[in-house]
């Protein structure tokens, strides 16, 4: 059988009388964008880029019919490059995957050579998946928070903890020492955020409801925060002298509404992580290290496993925020 007549399953959107409609149908190789490597999916995970370009946005798939899915997990069935042969196991996460490239939700990806990591040896697939965008986002946060925090200069908070990055975060800075503060709108998963590493328990209602001063009682040596707009502003504002604040999600607010102060007279650290285009060297590098020392001993914790029939439902929990840790799709059930 040639190559480019392969079928198979994938979960395509479309767009119909100015509605978008979600759909399983059948595919073939020949339908996937040129690359230098042909991947059979073993799994994906749902991530919420994924559930904004399964819904019409625009701002992350420009043209439809389309299949999402940034995060990859499988085999290698054919390679142009020097690098991937045939059966190795390989990770694709972010860059264009799923976005405006067919992704992960179909039973074959084909792309660049430059999108591909090998999967470490530490790891399988299901659990590479587990980790997936949402991991390697917290990998990155945790990497550079710890390049100027330690665990001893205090507590660490994380917001957004029972999403997938949050609850990532809380499990390998925990596993790496920290005292974690974690922050949630969800009073009924203190005991899930206790078993991944929580020592402190924040709602998110009472960071939303700190002073308006423009600084506050220094209460953390640093965070990771996932979701942007008034609790990154607390955060900042509540860190102590020479701390560090990664920012890596916008969920709530693209907005900041600060002065400088936090900054000029506590010197407090904000950086940024864009997990999509993060430069190779440092993704192997934080893979090799999610694959081992910072591997979360409770990441089957974090994770609930469905098939591709039962996507539609968590896409639609997802937008609605009723869904906590990784949802990681099996391709082959």
């Amino acid at each position: 059988m040639k190559l480019n007549t392969i079928a198979f399953k994938a979960f395509v959107v479309e767009e119909k009388d100015g509605a978008y409609v979600r759909e399983i149908k059948m595919r073939t190789v020949n339908d996937l964008p040129e690359g230098d490597v042909l991947i059979k999916v073993h799994y994906s995970a749902l991530n919420y880029k994924d559930a904004l370009s399964a819904s019409g946005n625009k701002g992350v798939t420009r043209n439809y019919p389309h299949t999402p899915g940034v995060d990859a997990v499988g085999t290698v069935v054919a390679s142009n490059s020097e690098t991937f042969r045939p059966d190795d196991k390989v990770i694709v996460t972010s860059y264009d995957l799923g976005m405006n490239t067919d992704g992960g939700f179909g039973e074959y990806i084909r792309v660049p050579k430059d999108w591909v990591v090998k999967l470490p040896e530490n790891l399988d697939m299901k659990e590479a998946m587990i980790i997936g965008t949402a991991g390697l986002t917290a990998g990155m946060s945790v990497l550079r928070l710890s390049q100027l925090t330690k665990p001893e200069d205090g507590k660490i908070v994380v917001s957004g903890a029972t999403g997938g990055v949050g609850a990532l975060s809380v499990s390998i800075l925990s596993k790496l020492g920290y005292t974690v503060v974690a922050i949630t709108g969800k009073e009924s998963e203190r005991d899930y955020l206790h078993k991944l590493g929580a020592k402190e328990i924040l709602l998110r209602g009472e960071i939303e409801n700190f002073d308006k001063k423009p600084l506050l009682r220094p209460l953390f040596a640093g965070g990771v925060d996932t979701v942007g707009g008034v609790i990154l502003e607390n955060i900042i504002k509540a860190t102590q002298p020479m701390g560090v604040v990664t920012a890596c999600g916008n969920v709530a607010s693209p907005k900041l509404e600060l002065t400088v102060f936090p900054f000029i007279l506590r010197g407090v650290t904000l950086i940024g992580i864009d997990s999509q285009d993060y430069p190779m060297a440092y993704r192997e590098q934080v893979w090799k290290k999610l694959s081992k020392d910072w591997k979360p001993e409770t990441l089957g914790d974090t994770c609930t496993v469905i098939t591709l029939k039962e996507l539609d439902e968590k896409i639609d929990l997802m937008l609605a925020g009723k869904l906590k840790g990784r949802t990681v799709i099996d391709m082959g059930v």
